[in-house]
């Protein structure tokens, strides 16, 4: 009984051990869905339109300089153009379609951080003067979209450590934002940190704030 006890002891100390390791060996490395690049139910090219018709982001993407969301643009917006473009195409029909019949198009979504990490589009696209490539790669090249970037929290510490000391917090319209439409109330800011105070109040932010926990994680 005691040789059974001793091998269960042995067991038990090399199953922690290789359980110790393998948290060592991922504790640097941030999964993520770098290249993902899965194809879409409508066949969209960015490069046709973005890059040969030089089409503005947000023209299809116009949330992102209002709030959190860039979004998926309405169906009808593409028939701004296509009702008089190239309305026969196969892939224009799909679209006309989904408007007649009020089924949404099934888009697959490319880009996703975790839930417990808050970004705010337009507080890097307006206040941030942040290019939409400098994320989202050459976008504008792309026949299928692909995710770009990391967008891991390392990859977004590098350019927040790079930050000037006056260039403005990020989130700072969002949480202005959110205050206004009721997600968040009066007590909660008031109780934030010294940097999402500032945030809220629209000041500019010193560099080494851009990189304290409660700018991302709220």
């Amino acid at each position: 009984m005691s040789e059974q006890r001793n091998a269960a002891r042995v067991l038990n100390m090399n199953v922690m051990a290789i359980a110790a390791m393998t948290v060592a060996a991922l504790a640097g490395c941030e999964v993520n869905n770098q290249g993902y690049e899965p194809r879409q139910p409508i066949a969209y090219s960015h490069a046709t339109h973005a890059g040969g018709s030089q089409i503005d982001c947000e023209y299809c993407h116009f949330q992102a300089e209002r709030g959190r969301y860039a979004g998926i643009p309405p169906a009808q917006v593409c028939m701004n153009c296509h009702a008089q473009v190239l309305k026969d195409n196969e892939e224009v029909l799909k679209v006309k379609q989904a408007i007649d019949t009020g089924e949404p198009i099934q888009w697959i979504r490319v880009h996703r951080l975790p839930d417990h990490a808050y970004f705010n589009h337009s507080a890097h696209v307006v206040t941030g003067d942040i290019e939409c490539q400098e994320c989202h790669g050459p976008v504008e090249s792309m026949g299928l979209v692909r995710q770009e970037a990391p967008l891991t929290m390392g990859w977004c510490l590098q350019c927040h450590r790079a930050e000037q000391p006056e260039r403005p917090q990020p989130s700072a319209m969002g949480l202005v934002q959110a205050l206004a439409e009721g997600e968040v109330a009066r007590d909660q800011v008031a109780d934030a940190s010294r940097s999402a105070a500032l945030a809220f109040a629209g000041e500019p932010v010193p560099a080494t704030r851009l990189t304290d926990c409660s700018v991302c994680h709220r």
